[in-house]
């Protein structure tokens, strides 16, 4: 059983981190690409932006495709057109065009984003889900800790556009995990009693579910600091402190190695606690050190080691909110489990993309904007959990699923 449980999230995890490795792996050749085009740092940014919303908004199409056609089918119709955009990406001629081959990249990683929550959902719930979810975590560490360090080897030796080579080969690889070891998990009774009237109808049902909008919007401000942190600190590690980017890449490692690295802790934490009490836990630190962050660097400390050490505490916290906002929103959902992945994942990933557009738009290359734009998206998501997930529904735990 264990043999299986580890087998199933390896595999889901490198499929997850597939798109993933397009952003971290890219982080290090933002100043490059800047420099090659002769393109201003916002507008360099919105390549990172058109991926990241891309991939945000065409999970609404990939989840109910997935409770339809079973779970395999789009994973390969997902990952082909990732691999055929990042060899446009690497061929691109100008800016404009890296941006749109960018947009329809995130269209193909939406894919490897939104199906494999629905397989943990099709396999488990409560605490088994959330042991196999943090799992599925510590396989997709791969890409947060090893993807700036090989980016910024592979910008040093084959400039930026080696970069979009090196994401096509592993769409490769993804497409063979997927054909050769991941099983169907969606059964063809339930495949059957899909269309898109009732996926259309499904989004309606959870668009008024209170306590799921909930747990969405407090996962999308998390992410969202995240994702100002994504787009901003290569400019101010690099540029602002004079870093070298593989002193970047080494920096960017801890703190993702950070959020992996707490979300191990999460079975045995909700087993002992409950989903919700760990999670309200979290949500207090997670706030506390990025407002010590912004008042720090709003007093003046310009400090890399200062910078670092409350950014790898928050971001330890925000690896145990994650997973279970996840497993919270999904649970009563089991029977529209793609579809609910889906939305719970256009909401998370374009919320969180429009925040960082709009911390974009007060980007300097120095600290305190990305600092205040992180601190912002904490302190939201600490409100949220406070007035809107109170009131929701005690976790009742359901019965495990079967295949």
């Amino acid at each position: 059983m264990k043999t299986r449980v580890w087998r199933t999230a390896l595999i889901l995890g490198l499929v997850s981190a597939i798109g993933p490795f397009a952003i971290d792996m890219y982080l290090p050749a933002l100043p490059s690409i800047g420099e090659s085009f002769a393109a201003s740092l916002n507008l360099v940014q919105w390549s990172l932006i058109a991926f990241i919303l891309a991939m945000g908004v065409t999970q609404l199409f990939y989840g109910p495709l997935s409770d339809i056609m079973g779970r395999k089918m789009p994973l390969y119709l997902g990952i082909s057109v990732f691999g055929i955009a990042s060899i446009g990406c690497a061929l691109a001629p100008n800016i404009g065009i890296l941006i749109a081959l960018r947009a329809l990249q995130g269209f193909g990683a939406g894919a490897g984003t939104v199906i494999p929550r629905a397989v943990v959902r099709d396999l488990h719930t409560g605490p088994d889900a959330v042991r196999l979810m943090s799992l599925l975590m510590l396989v997709f560490s791969v890409s947060p800790i090893l993807a700036p360090l090989t980016g910024s080897l592979v910008v040093r030796l084959a400039g930026w556009r080696g970069v979009f080579w090196t994401v096509a080969g592993a769409a490769a690889v993804g497409i063979a995990l997927t054909a050769l070891l991941l099983e169907e998990t969606r059964p063809a009774p339930l495949r059957a009693q899909s269309s898109w009237s009732s996926a259309l109808g499904a989004y309606g049902r959870l668009l008024k579910d209170r306590g799921f909008i909930a747990l969405a919007l407090i996962g999308s401000f998390g992410m969202a600091s995240f994702f100002i942190y994504l787009a901003n600190s290569s400019f101010v590690i690099i540029d602002h402190f004079g870093k070298s980017p593989t002193v970047y890449s080494l920096f960017f490692a801890t703190n993702a190695a950070a959020f992996i690295g707490t979300a191990q802790f999460n079975g045995a934490l909700t087993r002992r606690y409950g989903l919700r009490r760990v999670m309200g836990f979290a949500i207090h630190g997670f706030a506390l050190a990025m407002l010590t962050l912004f008042a720090v660097t709003a007093l003046g400390v310009d400090s890399l080691p200062v910078m670092a050490a409350l950014l790898f505490v928050g971001y330890a916290f925000l690896g145990m909110i994650m997973p279970n906002s996840t497993v919270l929103a999904l649970e009563r959902h089991g029977a529209i489990a793609g579809t609910a992945s889906a939305l719970l994942g256009t909401v998370q990933m374009t919320g969180a993309t429009f925040a960082m557009a709009i911390a974009g738009l007060f980007a300097n290359g120095r600290p305190l904007p990305m600092v205040g734009g992180i601190a912002a998206c904490a302190l939201i998501a600490f409100v949220l959990v406070k007035l809107a997930l109170r009131d929701a529904e005690p976790h009742v735990a359901a019965p495990e699923a079967t295949r």
